[in-house]
């Protein structure tokens, strides 16, 4: 059995393990240029070196008996540390959040750069409709994007998996990425839930990280709502600026700037694990069904793919017996 994942985050990728150990074939798409998605590490070149940041998740947590085990595989890869300034059972990736994506990518098939703009069915399986042509055929087909994106590719094909997912309204986050020269003169290493800003953190002060002094500020969902639409070069001063005001200090000139859009950043979830029609044999996975966490796309991948997976033994079973 031939399976296509459109997404390939931490939802997908979960999903593909469960595939691959039952023995499927599983071939993975994804419109970023390398491995992240929205727990990417963006680096920046300074003249002190080069700076980084995780500028989508943040951190995550291991509270799933099943996705705690994972986690402590990790940790013993040194891919994972514990960040107890976050939250007494935060872990990050390292060097990078995206040092989890790169290990569950490395023993797949991931295509990236690649856009999935169109599904269809044939009489001979699923194809995918990218810029570059048609890719086909599949037995089956997961769409593990964010909902938005997800209720396009659905609408043909289911309308209730469509509905599902747009009833799953996500929320926009800007964030602002800066570098400096020094230390910043403050104790503290993370702001929290202030007027204009989620979430602020010194990303340098991390387990396994390097390069010159770095901050990520994340904006407030309705403030980032209300400028959705302007640019980065106009946003990035406005969230140094926040910055300065949380710190309660006059900030030197950065050496790197930049401010990041997520359009699809934060879901309040739907209640479901993730979604599958056997008729057709497509699925959804991903985070914005089970709460915007990165446990819950994991879980959400983990599930379907095991329910998958069992469904097609099963169905095997029954062939060999009729």
């Amino acid at each position: 059995m031939q399976v296509a994942i459109v997404g390939a985050g931490i939802a997908g990728l979960a999903c593909a393990d469960a595939l691959s150990s039952a023995g499927l074939q599983v071939r993975l798409f994804d419109k970023g240029r390398g491995p992240g998605g929205r727990m990417s590490t963006r680096r920046m070149h300074t003249e002190l070196g080069e700076a980084c940041f995780d500028h989508g998740a943040q951190y995550f947590t291991a509270r799933d008996p099943e996705f705690a085990a994972v986690v402590e595989r990790w940790h013993g890869l040194g891919i994972v540390a514990r960040w107890p300034e976050a939250h007494a059972d935060a872990w990050v990736g390292v060097p990078g959040m995206n040092a989890v994506i790169r290990e569950l990518a490395r023993p797949h098939d991931v295509t990236f750069a690649a856009q999935v703009r169109s599904l269809f069915r044939g009489t001979d399986g699923w194809w995918l409709g990218l810029a570059t042509g048609d890719v086909g055929p599949f037995d089956a087909v997961i769409v593990a994007i964010p909902a938005e994106q997800a209720a396009a590719l659905l609408s043909l094909h289911d309308f209730e998996m469509a509905r599902i997912a747009l009833r799953a309204r996500s929320k926009p986050c800007w964030t602002g990425m800066f570098a400096f020269a020094e230390a910043l003169e403050t104790d503290l290493d993370v702001i929290r839930d202030r007027a204009m800003v989620a979430w602020a953190a010194r990303n340098s002060a991390k387990p396994g990280r390097s390069g010159p002094e770095s901050w990520v500020v994340q904006a407030q969902p309705t403030w980032s709502q209300a400028n959705c639409e302007e640019d980065p070069q106009t946003i990035a001063p406005l969230l140094l600026a926040s910055l300065g005001e949380e710190l309660d200090c006059i900030l030197p000139s950065p050496i790197a700037a930049s401010a990041h859009r997520w359009r699809f950043a934060m879901s309040n979830g739907t209640g479901d694990t993730a979604l599958w029609n056997p008729e057709t044999s497509l699925g959804v996975c991903g985070d914005w069904l089970l709460g915007p966490r990165v446990e819950a796309g994991w879980l959400s991948g983990h599930r379907l793919g095991h329910q998958i997976a069992e469904s097609t033994v099963s169905a095997q079973r029954r062939r060999r017996t009729a």
